[in-house]
């Protein structure tokens, strides 16, 4: 499949859907998942043209990585969470709605069940607060 350009994702990096933004460099922006599975959900997308991971140029990948790490770390400290969990979804029978490169990152705490995803939009005033109690936990 070729990448359409007029996924979600790719029409967030151009401005022409909101986003409750986290964090954003030269090679990765990370933002709320509107249809979160757990209270944090964050995902990190390359500003670049990739649906999945093997469309993706090394470089890019390892950069976004970095994004990944650092994001992670801030939900993890902002929701105090014992543990985080990060996935990243190749293709549709894997689960992959947004064919766009993403990763999700939920924080975890024993016991904790997930929503079902892609399912139930967020209020927008909750994902705001999230994303500022993430904010500020960025170096």
């Amino acid at each position: 499949m070729a990448y359409n350009d007029a996924n979600v994702f790719a029409q967030i990096l151009r401005g022409d859907a909101p986003a409750f933004k986290v964090y954003e460099n030269d090679f990765a922006l990370a933002f709320m998942d509107i249809m979160p599975q757990v209270d944090g959900h964050t995902l990190v997308i390359p500003k670049y043209t990739a649906e999945n991971l093997h469309d993706v140029a090394p470089e890019i990948l390892g950069e976004t990585m970095k994004v990944v790490q650092l994001v992670s770390g801030a939900v993890k400290s902002a929701f105090d969470a014992p543990g985080i969990m990060i996935a990243q979804l190749n293709g549709a029978a894997a689960g992959q709605t947004v064919f766009h490169l993403h990763f999700h990152i939920m924080p975890r705490f024993d016991g904790l069940d997930f929503k079902l995803h892609a399912r139930e939009v967020e209020d927008g005033e909750k994902l705001a607060g999230f994303s500022e109690r993430i904010r500020a936990k960025l170096p």
